[in-house]
């Protein structure tokens, strides 16, 4: 049960990252509202 669990928990970190790195390197659609990024997040960009 404990190797079922921290399977999905690695799975569930790495799907985290990766929405992460995603919405790092996208910009929002509205003029008016673009949230401001943490300083981890912003590392995660590709320029």
């Amino acid at each position: 049960m404990k190797q079922v669990s921290k399977k999905c928990g690695s799975m569930l970190a790495e799907m985290a990252r990766k929405v992460t790195t995603a919405s790092a390197n996208t910009a929002c659609p509205f003029l008016t509202y673009q949230p401001r990024l943490p300083e981890s997040a912003k590392k995660l960009r590709k320029f």
